[in-house]
């Protein structure tokens, strides 16, 4: 097995069987470090002959949280304390890099199946739309969050999701934030399946895996970018037109009333 990048801090990456990978999301939520951490060990394993398929998942009985607020605001500080065009373009290069460590799971060659447990919110859904497939315990709540942060979700969900559960769908849970269990998420395409337990789920992601590596890597490979060469210029596009929309927009007096109701653990109130 090729070598993965040392002291990772945000994912664990093991080997449940022969040719299959799993990544477990350590960190509740995601950081600095995870989208740091995510695209290395990402490449590492499609670089390495010996994986044939990958699955991500979470731990601690949540999927993700989604990004870590706390961590965002940190970086959205220069631009909402002084929006000059030097800061949204700072912000504008932050953002994109973001992006770029979600899109390292979709354009990675080997087969990525996405396994969810409990939560899955905001980023966590940006991840599982990169996957190949997607598979869900009972207990999966899956959530567009960030229209109710005053956000445009700018990591992938508006690009990806229109080919997963189709316009009608991605325009309800975009505009409403809702919280989706794992039953509607099934019968809107977000799921391929739902599994009664969360060690059912882990056993079947690994055997779907399974089956998966089990055929030739070349031709599994040549599916993949058969099936993305269509989709990725498209989502390519729509994730650069929603970074600039977020650089020139984002900062907005909504944004601050979202934070500061999070912080005080109240409904915000937009104007």
């Amino acid at each position: 097995m090729t070598s993965l990048p040392e002291n990772l801090e945000t994912i664990a990456v093991d080997r449940p069987v022969e040719h299959v990978a799993r990544i477990s999301l350590v960190a509740r939520a995601m950081t600095p470090a995870f989208f740091d951490e995510l695209p290395r060990a990402v490449a590492a394993l499609d670089d390495d002959p010996g994986t044939r398929a990958v699955v991500v998942t979470g731990a601690d009985g949540r999927f993700s949280y989604g990004l870590d607020l706390m961590a965002a605001a940190g970086s959205l500080g220069p631009v909402l304390g002084d929006p000059t065009a030097a800061n949204r373009e700072a912000f504008l290069r932050h953002l994109r890099g973001l992006q770029a460590s979600i899109t390292a799971v979709a354009d990675c060659r080997t087969p990525v199946v996405a396994a969810v447990q409990g939560w899955c919110v905001g980023g966590g859904v940006d991840l599982i739309t990169a996957a190949d497939i997607r598979v869900a315990s009972a207990d999966a709540v899956f959530s567009v969050r960030e229209v109710r942060m005053a956000m445009v979700a700018d990591l992938g969900s508006l690009q990806r999701l229109v080919g997963i559960v189709g316009d009608g769908h991605l325009r309800e849970l975009a505009l409403t934030g809702d919280d989706v269990d794992a039953a509607e998420a099934q019968r809107i395409g977000l799921v391929n399946r739902v599994y009664a337990t969360p060690d059912e789920l882990a056993g079947a992601a690994v055997e779907l895996a399974s089956r998966i590596a089990a055929n030739s890597p070349l031709v599994t490979r040549g599916v993949k970018d058969v099936l993305d060469a269509e989709r990725g210029p498209r989502v390519e596009a729509g994730l650069r037109y929603v970074a600039a929309w977020n650089a020139a927009f984002l900062p907005s007096a909504d944004l601050q009333e979202a934070f500061t109701a999070f912080a005080e653990k109240r409904k915000p109130q937009f104007g």
